[in-house]
């Protein structure tokens, strides 16, 4: 029987729970790296023993750490990311153009074909690239230097590179996301780079044909059809039928439009998940209801999944990097809060049940389906 592992990334730690394929009771190994910010842990296709971390500290700084156990053991890695040539400038809240500076890995993307080649998504935003399992890294300066650039500017976050998705089809097809710069794409495994922003609008920028400077919380795709791609953003849910190159909205009938994760179906490219919350500055559950809305037309006609969700005075986020799902025939979805809970469902989201609580506040959830 196929089994399943949820790697958690929390404020204070990493977890790793592992079910088998029934996913009606699980094991919780972990903390591990207790007391550090774990921004994002995955594992790669290609070696499902083969595991990286971001372990991040305000005080200590980034760590990367490797696990070639599934992640009952660890080493720590190169943590060396450095821009290459002159950094250069980018926009800050008040007008002013800072230097680019490094601060933290926001996200770790193995290869699909390779467990030692593996992407990092840093703030502040760049791209970087190890072929050697996380023993040095080199940035895609490409994407950094590009024109825009200096127009780029941070989310209320940082200006973070928190979405890697590598297209399966597309051989050097690469979709990147950044807060607050938006979408941008690259044919040519990372060379160079192109914004993919065409029909987003956002509120607080004067210019309705911006092409960077968009707030993108999240992207997703289904991978035997990486052309259509969906979008969460600051507001608005966002539909691409042509790989990023014009977008409209699918929000329809949710509750809120505002949210941070978005993802798709293991099975079904056209069923989609969001968890919507309040607003821009009430980052909790309209209604104090926690409630997944699952569309399975691709977005516009969406349908409240509450059964095992709490349903009154639930105040808890969910983070842009805390949804994942498996691949099992009944595909499950999982996702974390900022309040230490971790939800599954094996029924494509009918039905919920907490396999973790009391937690440190979740930051990531990602998923592998074991044989």
């Amino acid at each position: 029987m196929s089994s399943v592992r949820v790697l958690v990334g929390t404020k204070k730690g990493a977890f790793v729970l592992t079910a088998d394929g029934k996913r009606d009771k699980w094991n919780i190994a972990g903390p591990f790296f207790g007391g550090w910010e774990i921004y994002h842990l995955k594992g790669s296709p290609a070696d499902p023993s083969r595991l990286y971390a971001s372990q991040t500290s305000g005080w200590f700084g980034q760590m990367l750490q490797r696990s070639d156990d599934g992640g009952k053991s660890w080493e720590a890695v190169d943590n060396k990311f450095t821009y290459d040539g002159t950094p250069g400038t980018h926009l800050w809240y008040d007008g002013t153009q800072p230097p680019w500076e490094f601060k933290r890995v926001w996200h770790l993307e193995p290869a699909l074909d390779d467990p030692d080649t593996v992407y990092a998504g840093v703030e502040d935003a760049a791209i970087f690239r190890s072929t050697d399992g996380g023993k040095s890294w080199q940035e895609l300066a490409g994407l950094r230097c590009h024109d825009s650039g200096p127009r780029w500017q941070p989310g209320a976050g940082g200006m973070g590179l928190h979405t890697i998705l590598l297209d399966p089809v597309h051989p050097g097809r690469i979709f990147i996301a950044i807060s607050a710069a938006g979408v941008f794409r690259s044919d040519d495994a990372g060379t160079s780079w192109r914004p993919m922003n065409r029909g987003l609008r956002s509120e607080f920028m004067p210019d309705p044909n911006a092409d960077v400077g968009h707030c993108v919380h999240r992207i997703a795709l289904h991978p035997s059809r990486p052309e259509v791609l969906f979008m969460q953003k600051h507001w608005d849910v966002m539909r691409s039928d042509d790989a990023g190159e014009s977008w409209h909205e699918v929000s329809g009938n949710l509750p809120s439009d505002f949210g941070f994760p978005i993802d798709v179906h293991a099975h079904e490219p056209e069923t989609i998940y969001v968890v919507p919350i309040e607003s821009d500055s009430l980052h909790y559950p309209p209604e104090g209801k926690l409630r997944v809305y699952r569309s399975r037309s691709g977005g516009n006609e969406w349908q409240a999944l509450t059964q095992g969700l709490p349903q009154s005075d639930c105040y808890v986020n969910v983070l842009r990097e805390a949804m994942a799902v498996d691949s099992l025939d009944s595909c499950g979805i999982y996702f974390g809060t900022t309040g230490g809970q971790v939800y599954a469902s094996a029924d494509a989201g009918d039905h919920w049940m907490a396999i973790a609580r009391d937690l440190p506040a979740v930051l990531s959830v990602e998923v592998q389906t074991l044989p």
